[in-house]
C-alpha cells in the first residue's frame, strides 16, 4: 500500500526537537519520525529550531524563552500570541491555495486557528484534542469543516469533549524501543515541565513525607514558581537535574526507584508516566484526568487528588512491583507502534490519495 502526503501542524510555542519541552513535543517528534520510517511523506510545520531530519518548514514565529511563559499550554505574552495568529494564519492561507499536495492534514497544535479554517480546504484534516475543552478551540468548532475528524488522546478527554464533538479515541504511545529498562535505584523521580500545574512541590513534599530521595528532571518555565516552591524545597535527599536530553532523561528514569505524577489539573493523557512504565520504573501518581485509564496495581499505585501523605503511601506500594512486569504492561498498552497504526487507519480511512 503507496504512503501518504501527510502536512502535520505542529504546535508553534516550543521547538520539535530534543531536549523537548514537553509531552506535546516529544509527541509530535515521535509521531512525524514513526511516519516517515513507514514510508509515508511527512511535512512538519513547525517552531523554529526544531529537528532538521523531520523535514520541517518553519512557522515564522520567535522561539519563546521560558521566562515569558508560566503556563506554555495556556499563556502566553500578547507580541507572541500575535505571532502565533499570523504564523497560522499564513499557513492555513497557503494550504487553502495548494492543500491538493496532501492526501491529509493532520492538526497536531493547540492553536484555534487550523480548527477555525478547515472549512477552507479540499483536504480532510485530522484534529488531535491535547486538552480538556478550552474557550477559543471549542468555538473555533462551531467553524470546522463537517468533514473535520477529531481525535481524543484519552477516554476521559473524549468524555470532556462529548458535548461539543464527537471523537475517535487513540491513547498517546511512546517508542518502546528508545524508554528501555532501567535497573531501578534508590531514589523516586518526578519528570515534566516545572509549572505550577504539574505539582512538582507536592512531589517533593510527598518524597519527604515517605522518606524517599527525589530528583527532579525537566524545563523551569515559571520563575516565580521555582523560586517560591522549588528551590526552598531542594536540598538534602531532593535534587533538581535540569533539563536532560533524551538519552540522559531515559537513564535518570530508568534508574528510579518509582515515578511520582502530581499533575493538580486534570490531565489528559499524562506521558510521563508511560515513559516511566516503558522503563521498568513503577508510578505513584494522584488518580487525575486519564492517568487511572493506565495506571492500576499492576504498574503503580494511585492516591487521592493532591493527598500529599496517599501519594506518600502510593510510593512504597508502586516501589515494591515487579519492574520486568511494569515494563510488559507498558509495551502492551503504552506503544507507539500501536498509535501510529490507528492514526494511520484513521488517514486512510478519511483521505482519497491520488495515488489510489
Amino acid at each position: 500500500m503507496s504512503g501518504l502526503r501527510i502536512c502535520l501542524i505542529a504546535s508553534s510555542r516550543f521547538p520539535i526537537s530534543e531536549p523537548f519541552a514537553g509531552g506535546l513535543e516529544a509527541h509530535t517528534h515521535a509521531l512525524a519520525r514513526q511516519l516517515t520510517q513507514r514510508g509515508h511523506d511527512v511535512s512538519l510545520f513547525a517552531a523554529p529550531g526544531s529537528d532538521p531530519d523531520l523535514r520541517t518548514a518553519e512557522l515564522p514565529v520567535e522561539a519563546l524563552r521560558h521566562e515569558e511563559v508560566n503556563r506554555p499550554d495556556l499563556d502566553v505574552t500578547p507580541g507572541a500570541w500575535m505571532d502565533e495568529h499570523h504564523a497560522y494564519l499564513g499557513l492555513m492561507l497557503d494550504l487553502a491555495r495548494n492543500a491538493r499536495r496532501f492526501d491529509v492534514i493532520h492538526n497536531n497544535s493547540l492553536h484555534h486557528l487550523p480548527v477555525a479554517m478547515s472549512a477552507m480546504l479540499d483536504v480532510p484534516m485530522v484534529t488531535t484534542l491535547h486538552t480538556p475543552p478550552v474557550p477559543w478551540l471549542e468555538s473555533a468548532l462551531k467553524f470546522a469543516s463537517p468533514a473535520s475528524t477529531f481525535v481524543a488522546v484519552s477516554r476521559f478527554t473524549a468524555q470532556a469533549w462529548a458535548h461539543v464533538t464527537p471523537t475517535t479515541t487513540i491513547p498517546n504511545g511512546v517508542d518502546v524501543e528508545r524508554w528501555w529498562p532501567g535497573p531501578g535505584g534508590r531514589a523516586a523521580i518526578w519528570s515534566g515541565r516545572l509549572v505550577p500545574e504539574k505539582g512538582p512541590h507536592l512531589a517533593i513534599d510527598a518524597a519527604r513525607a515517605a522518606g524517599m530521595p527525589l530528583d527532579l528532571a525537566g524545563p523551569s518555565l515559571d520563575a516565580h514558581y521555582f523560586r517560591t516552591q522549588i528551590e526552598p524545597r531542594l536540598g538534602g535527599d531532593v535534587r533538581y537535574l535540569g533539563h536532560l536530553t533524551h538519552d540522559s532523561l531515559r537513564a535518570a528514569v530508568g534508574s528510579a526507584r518509582v515515578a511520582v505524577v502530581t499533575p493538580m489539573w486534570d490531565e489528559p493523557y499524562g506521558l510521563v508516566a508511560a515513559e516511566a512504565m516503558a522503563c521498568g520504573t513503577p508510578v505513584a501518581a494522584f488518580a487525575r484526568g486519564a492517568l487511572p485509564e493506565f495506571v492500576d496495581g499492576t504498574v503503580g499505585a494511585l492516591a487521592a487528588a493532591d493527598d500529599v501523605d496517599g501519594l506518600a503511601r502510593a510510593m512504597h506500594l508502586a516501589a515494591r512491583l515487579d519492574r520486568s512486569r511494569v515494563r510488559r504492561a507498558a509495551v502492551e498498552r503504552c506503544s507507539i507502534s500501536t498509535m501510529v497504526d490507528r492514526y494511520e487507519d484513521l488517514y486512510r480511512a478519511v483521505s482519497t490519495p491520488l495515488a489510489a
